[in-house]
């Protein structure tokens, strides 16, 4: 990637992150904590990796998105809106009666979205079976699967990785937003995973471990991955939970808390939105 795009790709994060404060100050509801850590991971893939535009999003050889963790879908809407698919402007309805943009994705009622998602572990087996028909009827496209950490408590993803390695899906390539915090505390202190790196290994996986808040480290890994043959990879993204707001930082309680007056412009003063 070069420095140019790079640090297009930055700057567009840092506008997601305002947008997403904004957004969620404005309604009073959403799950500001894991949308934060997955900003740089989705704007990756939908403005540098991913053949996919409100175009091409009928035809089957474009590439997949499918946000497994769906309470992030905050941040999934903002990059959709900004590749086109609805107006920026509709984020105002987001979680309203009526309104397109669901508090979890919804692949019926919203435009760009490929999965409706929010069950964890609901997610993942889809996008599997989504890798394994293209492979099957030799379409030329890539599946990426983003995965929480809280979301890999759930047996069904183990129950997936068995079959992504048993058919060879080369053509998945999973992200884990690794921010080490879920809904009610750490991941240790919930469910301890012990060496996930290691666990996905003895499932067949080839594993790759990036920095998930650096574009340019997301991009290699994904080119990485798609380089290996035969076999089913996943990019362990290290992230941090409420990333670019200090005091939401690695905090359980940002999961899904409402971004009050206070908190509003602390947030905003400290990514720019506020002089």
């Amino acid at each position: 990637m070069t420095n140019e795009k790079k640090q297009e790709l930055d700057a567009l994060c840092l506008k997601f992150r305002r947008n997403l404060i904004e957004t969620l100050h404005s309604i009073q509801t959403g799950h500001p904590g894991g949308s934060l850590s997955v900003c740089e991971i989705l704007t990756t893939l939908y403005f540098n990796e991913a053949n996919v535009t409100p175009e091409n999003i009928g035809d089957r050889s474009r590439d997949k998105i499918i946000l497994c963790k769906g309470h992030a879908a905050p941040m999934l809407y903002m990059e959709l809106a900004e590749k086109g698919f609805f107006p920026m402007e509709e984020m105002k309805t987001l979680r309203q009666i009526n309104s397109r943009l669901q508090g979890h994705p919804c692949s019926k009622e919203t435009p760009g979205v490929e999965a409706s998602t929010g069950p964890l572990g609901a997610g993942y087996p889809l996008a599997l079976g989504v890798a394994l028909s293209d492979m099957h009827d030799g379409i030329d496209a890539w599946t990426y699967a983003i995965l929480g950490d809280g979301e890999i408590n759930e047996g069904v993803v183990w129950e997936t990785c068995m079959n992504a390695s048993k058919f060879r899906a080369d053509r998945l390539i999973t992200i884990l937003d690794w921010n080490g915090v879920q809904l009610d505390g750490t991941t240790e202190e919930i469910m301890p995973m012990g060496d996930v790196e290691l666990k996905f290994k003895a499932f067949g996986y080839n594993t790759i471990v990036c920095d998930g808040h650096d574009c340019s480290a997301i991009s290699a890994a994904i080119e990485t991955a798609k380089s290996v043959k035969g076999v089913p990879s996943i990019i362990l993204a290290k992230t941090v939970k409420g990333k670019g707001v200090s005091f939401m930082e690695g905090k359980n309680t940002w999961h899904g808390a409402p971004v009050k007056d206070e908190h509003y412009e602390a947030a905003m003063k400290e990514l720019g939105g506020v002089q």
